[in-house]
């Protein structure tokens, strides 16, 4: 949702709310693809009371859709200092809302996504949604590296969902052993890739391609 070319939350308990963004260097992704993506995940009960981590968070918007659509837990990773910036400014906007749960987390950390994930403790608690969307020209490998390290580190609770979003011009990454792109959908110059566990003892579960084209509870940690 954009008003006088204004990033907002698109639904859920702060609906409306202004997104703040740097002048420059963030590639939002666009508000038709984002519907798309939620719609998924709500039909997946994938949002209410997760914990969710948002790598190459840019302006945050996904992570703080999650967190307006019924998430508990938010973790925003950026390495850009003013776009980290702009984040931190709108978490405290959500904490001056009627609407902010004081039960929810959330936080920005300053960060390259590789690090945090290389960092992440030993026994740390898993992420129910991973939302990874790289600059475009981010390597295929790099981020085929970056997918087997949230898998490593068990970072990804075992029904948890990863979501990539690339270049529709990219190739395609691999998903970590044991894990399977279970659907992929292209928006524009955007594919959507939706990574889960590969459960082989579910003979239903069949891979799907679609391209139909076109806080008080809020801290900031740098890891830099």
């Amino acid at each position: 949702m954009r008003h006088n070319g204004a990033m907002r939350i698109i639904s859920g308990r702060f609906k409306g709310l202004e997104i703040a963004a740097p002048h420059t260097g963030t590639r939002p992704t666009t508000d038709r693809t984002k519907e798309a993506i939620f719609s998924h995940l709500e039909s997946w009960g994938l949002l209410d009371g997760t914990r969710v981590l948002d790598l190459f968070a840019g302006t945050g918007a996904l992570g703080l859709e999650a967190l307006s659509r019924g998430a508990d837990s938010l973790v925003s990773v950026e390495s850009a200092g003013p776009a980290a910036a702009s984040i931190g400014k709108t978490l405290q906007a959500l904490k001056r809302s009627k609407a902010w749960d004081g039960s929810c987390t959330a936080r920005i950390v300053r960060s390259k996504a590789e690090k945090f994930v290389t960092m992440f403790p030993a026994g740390g608690e898993a992420f129910d949604v991973v939302f990874i969307d790289p600059p475009y020209a981010y390597e295929t490998n790099n981020c085929e590296a970056l997918l087997a390290g949230l898998v490593e580190h068990g970072m990804v609770a075992p029904d948890g969902e990863i979501v990539l979003e690339r270049s529709g011009r990219s190739q395609p990454a691999a998903a970590p052993a044991g894990w399977r792109v279970s659907n992929s959908k292209k928006y524009g110059e955007t594919t959507v890739y939706y990574i889960d566990r590969d459960d082989t003892d579910d003979a239903d579960n069949t891979d799907s391609t679609d391209n139909t084209g076109d806080a008080d509870n809020t801290d900031t940690t740098n890891t830099d």
